[in-house]
């Protein structure tokens, strides 16, 4: 099957999604996010062992494409809530996978990307990639990605990277727990094929088990939290807040935020 934002490649037991759009900094749309949820599905029932994401350029991924922002004024309310439950997919798809998951970060992953970066297994970095939730610069509210923050570093933390919207690097990405290994660029194919071949080494049943369980465990929290995250993120969208931050952004000034 042929898609247009990511690039899907299968060497023996182990399949790679490269995001690729690399002029956009691999910016999410609408269709990237329904291929790497088709993506996902099938890896699921196939006979892949491990599944990788990379991405093409020098980015990651930057969060929602600057097209996406740009009609975010003037979506109805379903369609937001449309908008809403297809990221939801997304995280929760790649979190519930029965296959290991690694993420091979070289560059900037940020809001959406952030999450897509660190809800994998594994998450290898090099030094100069970044992370940060910075939905609250724009007047938006981090809904989705918080549930699975929270799960992952606690709630302390998830308040300072949420509240604060700032960037961190990916030495503190480790010291949070967002990330389990940072590497040197000049190593990291290296250190992904040990990884990797530690991976396939165990029984797939017994790993697809793990993975099994350890979304059972927490399924009745994430259901809980993922539902007050839809509902908080289509009320942010039809605040004036969210209206500014988004007019700002795309014109390049400080927001006016209403009192």
């Amino acid at each position: 099957m042929s898609y247009r934002t990511i690039v899907v490649t299968d060497d023996a037991d182990i399949r790679t999604i490269t995001l690729n759009r690399p002029e956009r900094r691999n910016a999410m749309t609408p269709e990237m996010l329904e291929e790497l949820i088709a993506v996902m599905d099938a890896t699921s029932v196939s006979n892949c062992q491990v599944l990788i994401f990379r991405a093409a350029g020098d980015s990651f991924c930057s969060g929602l494409d600057l097209s996406v922002l740009q009609s975010m004024n003037d979506k109805t309310a379903a369609d937001h809530v449309a908008d809403a439950e297809r990221i939801a997919r997304l995280f929760r798809t790649l979190y519930e996978l029965p296959k290991p998951t690694i993420a091979v970060v070289h560059g900037a992953a940020i809001a959406g990307g952030t999450g897509l970066a660190t809800i994998c297994d594994f998450t290898l970095a090099v030094p100069s990639a970044k992370f940060g939730y910075t939905e609250a610069r724009i007047g938006f509210v981090p809904a989705l990605v918080s549930a699975f923050l929270t799960l992952q570093i606690g709630d302390k933390r998830s308040r300072d990277l949420l509240l604060t919207g700032r960037l961190i690097d990916a030495k503190e990405a480790y010291r949070l727990g967002l990330v389990n290994e940072v590497v040197d660029i000049e190593t990291l194919d290296e250190r992904v094929r040990v990884l990797v071949n530690v991976l396939v080494a165990n029984s797939p049943e017994s790993l697809a088990a793990t993975k099994r369980l350890l979304a059972a465990q927490n399924k009745a929290w994430l259901d809980a939290a993922i539902s007050q995250a839809l509902d908080a993120n289509a009320r942010a969208r039809e605040t004036e807040d969210f209206k500014e931050g988004i007019a700002a952004f795309l014109e390049k000034r400080k927001p006016v935020w209403s009192k």
